[in-house]
């Protein structure tokens, strides 16, 4: 697979800090506001905006881990899907907060709709906004982000792959053809 890089390092960081800023702006300060990062690269996203609002606003805003594994809709379902239960950290009252859910990429919205069934079972937040780092499109669910870092056009036979310094000691995004899945694709080679 060929891969492009879309997102250096710096581009990155400048979309994370805008999207900081933006997060203060929309709720007009941070009080009552919470992130919670999506495993796996939600998390450290989550934790590197709050940084941001740290170093700016002087305030720290609470950030928690969730795992939608069980939540997801392909799970039993003989899709391919098998997966590992991970940790879910929210050690906080989400009852009347503004929960910032926060995720690498948003593809079809059905990972955001299982977070946000997953956040439910642990109170009754005042909103629920998401942020996420690249918006590709492709949207199966009627879900929208509130924050985005970069929207980028792409096809069903490409990936967007973020890579994070916490999980991937690298800050890149990039995208990768996938050459058997464009020979499938509608008008693809076949």
């Amino acid at each position: 697979m060929r891969e492009k890089v879309i997102m250096a390092a710096e581009d990155v960081r400048r979309a994370l800090v805008r999207i900081a800023h933006e997060v203060v702006e929309r709720n007009r300060g941070v009080e009552d506001v919470l992130f919670v990062g999506i495993l796996t690269r939600g998390l450290p996203m989550a934790r590197r905006l709050s940084g941001h609002i740290r170093e700016f606003e002087g305030v720290e805003t609470p950030v928690g881990s969730l795992d939608i594994g069980l939540y997801r809709d392909d799970v039993g379902r003989g899709l391919g899907a098998v997966y590992t239960v991970r940790k879910t950290d929210i050690s906080f009252n989400l009852d009347g907060k503004r929960v910032v859910l926060v995720d690498d990429v948003l593809f079809t919205g059905r990972s955001i709709r299982a977070a946000m069934d997953a956040l439910m079972d642990f109170g009754r937040p005042q909103s629920i906004q998401l942020a996420v780092l690249v918006d590709r499109g492709f949207r199966e669910l009627p879900i929208r982000p509130d924050y985005v870092g970069k929207n980028v056009p792409t096809s069903l036979a490409e990936q967007v792959r973020v890579r994070l310094a916490e999980v991937d000691d690298e800050d890149i995004v990039v995208i990768r053809e996938d050459e058997e899945a464009k020979a499938k694709a509608p008008g693809g080679d076949l």
